[in-house]
Order: C-alpha cells, then structure tokens, then sequence
C-alpha cells in the first residue's frame, strides 16, 4: 500500500488495514494477532504514515508485518522505493517502538531495561532491526548481502533523545539509524536519502516475489562459526541470550560475579546458533570456554565438522560428564547445549568406584565448574530416564550455591520452514501443550513454507523421501524404537530389523566406524549414505534435514480419543522396567521421543502409523478434504 494510506488521523479509521494485516497473519499460519500487536499498530502505524508523507513520500510502498524467511519473526515495515542517487529499487526495514524511556541493563550497549516492562532485558532497538536487515539480505535473493539498497532505521516515537540517553552509546551506521519523536526531521532527511519521491512500484512487487535463499544450516557453518568469524544472524530473543552471556562475562572478569544463564526454546529455535556463537566468539576473545553434550551423536558430529583440521577446536567439545574431578571455576564459560538431557549423575560403569561413592548430581559438578555455565534446553525433548534437565532443578540447584540466574525464552523457531503453527500442531496433537485441557486433535493445514501429508505405506513414505534427496534435498526416515537393534553381520553387512509387512531396513549405525557403506552414528543425519538406515531419537535429536519422515511405531497409539503407550511393543532397554520406569513416566517418555522426530524438518514432513486407528486419526487430521501441495519450488509426488 501507499504511505499516505497509513496518515489515518483517527484509532476508527484504521479498521479495515487491521482486518487487512489480521487476515494475511492467520494465512501464513501466525495466528490471530493479540491485543497487545493491535494497539501496537494502532499507535504506531498512522504516526510512520504522517512521518513519510511530511518527508514528500507519500507514495512510498510500504509492507507491513513482512516475514522473515524461516522464522517466525516479522517486521514491522519494509518501505520500498527508488533509491535517489542510482534510480534503483532501495528497501528500508523499520521497526517501531512505543516506548518512552530506556536505560541500559547495567553496563551493556546492547541490552535495555525499558520503563513499565517485565525486569529482564530487552535488545537494543538498533541492533534488532540491524539484525534483521543483515537477516534479510542472507536469505531473500534480491536483497542480497554485497548491495547497498537497504538500510534498516529504529523509530522510538514517544520518546526524547534524553529519555533514552544511554541507547546512543551504540554506534550507528550509515545502513542502520535509530530516532525518537524529537528527533523527527531527522528522520524525514534521513527517509529522503534513502528513497526518491519518485513512486516506483515494482520494487515492492520485485521484493515479495523474489527467491528465498537456501537455509544456513548450522553443520554446513560450523567450521567458519567456530575457527574463522560468526556466520550466523542472530534474532532477537537469540541476540538477547547471547549478549548476557557477554555481560555475565565482563562481570564475572570485573567484579569476580558468578552468574548462570537458562536458554529455554523449542525444537529449530535457535539455541545451537547460540551455543556456537558464543563459543566461537568468546574464544576469539581469549575467554576460557567449552561447549558440552550429553549427545554422543552431537558432540562427534561438533568435533568432525566444526573441528576439522584443528585438533585444538576438537578439544573444545566435550561431554557433561567431562568434569567430574575438574576444579571449581576451571572455566570461565561452559556453554551447556541440548541441557535437557543432563543425567542424575555422572558416573557409569567404567566410574571408579571412589568417585562413584561421592558423585554429586551432574548438574551441580556443570554449575560448579565455570562461572557463567549457560544452559540451553527444551525440557519437552527429555526422552529418557534419568534426565534431569529442567528449568526449575537448574533453577533450584543455582540458587543453593547463590548464583544470579538469567532465563531467556526463545519464542522464536526456524526449524520446520518457521512454522509456529506447526510446532504447536505437534505439542497438540501429543498432548505436550501446557494449556491444553481437551484430547481433541486440531486440524493442519499445508502452509507456503511446511507441508505434512499422511503417506498411505511404508514404501511410499521412502519412496517419496528418496525423490527428494535425488533433487538435491536431505532427507531422512526416523521411527520409534518399536524394532530390535542386531549389531552388523560378519561380513559387515547390516540386519534389517525394522520390518513392516514385506518392507524392511536396517536402524542407523551403533558405533562410532563406518560398516558395510553405512556412515558412523554421529553422522547419520549428515552424510548422504545416512539416507539407507532407519534414524532412533538419539542419533536424529539435535539435527535437522529438509525433508523428515516418521514412522509411529506400535508403542504409541490412538484408541478412541485419547492417545495409549504401550510398554510392551517398546524395544528401548531403557524403558524395560516398571521398577525404574512406571506408566506414566513412559506416557511422557514416548511422546517426547515422536516430538523430536516429528520436529526435525525444515521443509516438510511424511507420517505413517504402522496401526490402522491411528493412520486413520491421523489422515483425518492432516489436510482433510484436498490434495497436499508441498512448498512451493519443492518436487511434487511423482
């Protein structure tokens, strides 16, 4: 739409924009905006409207609420035009804030305590929109990271320049600008550098149909994340955890201040990009740090990919239980990923009996060890017994030992293509949502960027997931652990234990060396030849492909209207005894292990239930009623 569309003069009249931007949120699979997003609009929206009509630029095309590929995050505005100086498209992404005061969170430039707010810290406004610009320019093709038509500016306007005196600190560029309501001719003068008064339509139109760059995964950058530069943008609530990791750290250097940071996010939300962040960054500052699984899977695939070459970085992996007899306070850092999966205790059956005798739990030997340890988790991928991986046991265990902890929830998610309503379909559908009070299954529906389609047999299912990755898209079947585990033959050549009527394939790798053509455990979910074996929860959970496809095994079933675990069709050594494991216990288990199967896509997802009740659920729920349609630009059934 036009600027001038926006210089409302009147909360009434901005009725129709606002069932406008509510209808295109509930299409692409958003949701229904909050009261607290539709004040927002109505405050700040005819304000950017009277701003760009008063710079001449009343004919400026603005977009609203522009997505940001792969992630739920949005932009307020992306105003689109000609550039002055080259007659070119020139884009500016702005991000609008109703805030009328902020000082900083403590020392930081990059983080701000803003008045009437929760207290926890917010990021600074130039570096969000900063961020999103550079998020831009990687992955929307026409935008592109070398060009100079976009710039990204933050609008306070109901502040003064005083009210937010420390946010100057930050050093401005000329791409990223920051202004409050006094300074609103500055504004406009910047607005008229940036685009002409000249209309140029087609940059809005070339904008949205322009092609959306390949995903940076987080193992094709690891290497450069790690030993070269960071590759990674960080959005947001991502920015916020890093940066108080940062702050935690001058703090505990300056004022010898012990502090532990809790991460908490979803499947595909961003906390690995945290992880290598902060580690690649900390160890170029010369911080003593380490990263830690409780993966064996994760941490090997770290040391192949992000260590190769340099048996130092190798090093810088390690496990939890890595620090059983380590000194208090080794580490300034130990960046915790996947903490969900912290166990009890440390010791096994090659412990030595002393130290097993006085093992304290694991998750006071990791708060023990560093004085900022940062915890990254998801306590719905808790998959086995024993893992105590928790908000509230951090939580406690921080306060005994009277550390300050920071807690940082990524409602932010980039796995399975950006869909928040996927992510939530799933916690619905196995009955993990906190809110949820009814057994009743919501419906899917495909959106552009994720589609799920419910395949009619097994053979299907590889079928179409083989097509894709002969198109050049990774692909990778998982199911529950519903079969048994036969270690390879003699002659190197794998059983094909997961039988389903005359289908058969053989489960990922145990060990660590590559058998009979099949790559290592760790590297199921990367290498190519990973794509012939069947993946369990513990070699797929951490990862991500762009095509997913699971098998729901008998152990977890639809009678009725109520989902039944069923212990006895469960493989799982670990689910075995009633003793240690009781019914409910398994009920979680099972159905946190298909929702990290469920979420490891990042472009689309196959199911197949191998129990007729629950395929016939499932088929009623996924895309009733009409053909599935994958993403666009994605192979269809062949």
């Amino acid at each position: 739409m036009p600027a001038a569309a926006l210089d409302l003069g009147g909360v009434g009249d901005f009725s129709p924009i606002e069932e406008a931007l509510e209808n295109a949120l509930v299409v692409r699979g958003h949701g229904a905006p909050s009261l607290a997003e539709r004040k927002s609009w109505r405050s700040s929206l005819p304000v950017l409207g009277r701003e760009l009509v008063a710079a001449g630029l009343g004919d400026v095309e603005v977009i609203l609420e522009y997505p940001l590929p792969l992630s739920s995050k949005r932009a307020d505005v992306v105003l689109a035009g000609q550039d002055p100086a080259t007659g070119g498209a020139s884009y500016v992404v702005v991000e609008l804030k109703q805030w009328s005061s902020a000082t900083a969170w403590g020392t930081s430039d990059t983080l701000v305590e803003v008045d009437g707010a929760p207290y926890r810290p917010s990021l600074h406004p130039l570096l969000q929109v900063r961020g999103y610009r550079e998020y831009l320019q990687d992955f929307v093709s026409v935008l592109g990271r070398e060009s100079g038509s976009v710039s990204s500016l933050a609008y306070l306007h109901n502040a003064t320049d005083t009210t937010v005196a420390d946010l100057w600190r930050l050093d401005r560029t000329a791409f990223d600008r920051m202004f409050t309501g006094q300074g609103r001719e500055a504004l406009r003068d910047y607005l008229r550098t940036r685009i002409a008064s000249v209309p140029r339509p087609e940059s809005a139109r070339e904008l949205l149909a322009s092609k959306i760059a390949p995903s940076k995964q987080l193992l094709s950058v690891a290497a450069a994340e790690i030993q070269d530069r960071e590759q990674f943008v960080l959005l947001d609530e991502q920015r916020v955890a890093y940066e108080l990791v940062l702050d935690a750290v001058e703090q505990a250097r300056a004022d010898d201040q012990r502090a532990v940071v809790v991460v908490t996010g979803s499947a595909g939300s961003g906390k690995s990009v945290i992880a290598l962040s902060l580690l690649g960054e900390l160890a170029r500052r010369g911080v003593s740090v380490l990263h830690a699984t409780g993966s064996k899977s994760f941490t090997e695939t770290m040391r192949q990919v992000a260590g190769r070459g340099s048996s130092r970085t190798k090093s810088l992996f390690k496990y939890f239980n890595s620090f059983m007899t380590a000194e208090p306070d080794s580490l300034e850092v130990v960046v915790l990923d996947e903490a969900h999966r912290i166990r009890a205790k440390s010791v096994n059956r090659y412990t030595p009996k002393a130290l097993r005798e006085n093992a304290r739990h694991q998750v006071e030997e990791l708060l023990a060890v560093a004085k900022v340890p940062v915890f990254l988790l998801d306590e719905h991928q808790v998959v086995r017994p024993g893992e105590m991986g928790t908000v509230q046991q951090i939580t406690e265990h921080a306060r005994a030992r009277g550390m300050d902890l920071h807690a940082v929830d990524l409602n932010a998610q980039f796995r399975s293509g950006g869909s928040t309503t996927y992510l939530n379909w799933v916690h619905s559908l196995l009955g993990l949502a906190a809110e949820e009070s009814s057994t009743e299954v919501p419906t899917w529906h495909d959106e552009p960027t994720f589609a799920v389609e419910v395949v009619a047999s097994v053979e299907e299912l590889e079928g179409r997931l083989r097509t894709y990755a002969q198109n050049g898209l990774n692909a990778r079947m998982t199911a529950g652990y519903c079969w048994p585990w036969s270690d390879p033959r003699k002659d190197g050549s794998l059983v094909p234990d997961v039988r389903i009527g005359a289908w058969s394939r053989p489960w990922n790798l145990k060990s660590d060396r590559a058998v009979g053509g099949a790559p290592p455990s760790s590297l199921w979910a990367s290498d190519p030849a990973g794509f012939d074996q069947v993946g369990c929860v513990y070699t797929a959970q951490g990862f991500e492909y762009a095509w997913n496809g699971v098998i729901l095994g008998p152990d977890l079933v639809w009678r009725s209207d109520r989902w039944v675990a069923r212990r006895e069709f469960n493989k799982d050594p670990e689910f075995r005894s009633r003793t240690s494991v009781e019914d409910a216990t398994f009920d979680r288990l099972v159905r946190h292990v298909y929702k990290v199967l469920l979420t490891r896509g990042l472009v689309g997802t196959l199911l197949y239930s191998v129990d007729e009740e629950t395929q016939a659920m499932l088929r009623s729920r996924v895309n009733p009623r009409r053909r599935p349609c994958p993403p666009r630009g994605q192979p269809r059934k062949s």
